[in-house]
């Protein structure tokens, strides 16, 4: 190896390393997150006086205890969360172990320090929106929260947001609906209003389609009512500890038992072969956008995330 070839590889050597510096150092804290943050109170509150849109303040410790890494890994970097609070809010990092700037923030809020992560809804006037609250630390309640802040703001919710809402709450009840054929059962049951995911299976030789769906809001009973009226509740399984409280009038409901998963090429079939077939959905948007890209492509959009909305 001659002398101007090896001053070539060092210098390439050189060019790499100080390359991995580059992107290690312009990697954020696994606390925050995949979010793009601002960094300054007054300049968030002017962008949202700017744009109309809410702060989203996080105080997070950094770096941080495990619980705080898992909130930045597990509910900051999920594209969905990430998307709904860089389009509808104005994302603001406040650290509360850091003197400074973050520390006069933290004292003007009356934050704790070294406390885990809190997120505070901001108006441009720097009011909370909505109470705070503690110990909000998975995507279910987050995303409430932020539905909540749009609604007390007055702005529109993003329905890929609601949708995300939903998929996360503890009000989430199952059943399985048998029918003629779970193709038609998952996009007939999945365009039901309070039905969050729905998946084709088998009940013995029975075609049914397995269903969560958000108790709160949609009653068995009704679910059934609207169900029949698509033609797909030709029977109803429920779990074994919600039979002796169901009354269903003439349609009596069976256990949900036995019950096991038809393959992959039967499941969303209407969503197969679109143009939004191989986009990363949650398994609610799948439900979803396979309930209605057959009847009505510009609503199926709409469950979209800006990111994953085509252009």
């Amino acid at each position: 190896m001659n002398a101007s070839t090896r001053t070539f590889q060092r210098a390439i050597g050189g060019a790499a390393a100080l390359l991995t510096i580059c992107l290690s150092s312009a990697r954020q804290p696994v606390e925050v997150g995949e979010i793009k943050w601002e960094r300054d109170l007054g300049r968030a509150l002017e962008a949202s006086a700017s744009n109309g849109r809410p702060v989203f303040a996080l105080f997070q410790e950094v770096p941080g205890c495990a619980g705080c890494k898992q909130f930045g890994r597990e509910v900051l970097s999920d594209p969905l969360v990430v998307d709904a609070i860089e389009s509808a809010f104005v994302p603001l990092l406040i650290h509360n172990n850091k003197p400074g700037k973050d520390a006069e923030v933290l004292k003007k809020f009356n934050e704790p320090a070294w406390n885990y992560q809190v997120v505070r809804f901001l108006d441009q006037e720097g009011k909370d929106l909505i109470p705070r609250k503690d110990r909000v630390w998975t995507t279910g309640p987050l995303a409430e929260r932020m539905v909540s802040a749009l609604e007390t703001a007055k702005l529109p919710v993003p329905t890929f947001l609601s949708l995300l809402r939903d998929e996360h709450s503890e009000d989430l009840q199952q059943a399985a609906f048998g029918m003629h054929c779970f193709w038609t059962g998952e996009a007939k049951l999945g365009a039901i209003d309070g039905v969050v995911t729905t998946e084709a299976g088998w009940i013995g030789n029975k075609e049914v389609t397995l269903l969560t769906y958000q108790s709160k809001r949609l009653s068995l009973k009704d679910l059934v009512r609207k169900a029949a009226k698509v033609d797909c509740a030709h029977s109803v399984f429920v779990p074994k500890e919600q039979l002796a409280g169901t009354n269903l009038g003439k349609l009596k409901p069976l256990p949900l038992k036995g019950y096991r998963k038809a393959k992959e090429s039967d499941q969303k079939k209407q969503l197969q072969g679109t143009t939004m077939a191989n986009t990363n959905l949650s398994p609610a948007q799948a439900t979803k956008i396979n309930a209605w890209i057959r009847i009505d492509p510009e609503k199926a959009r709409s469950f979209l995330s800006p990111r994953q909305t085509p252009h």
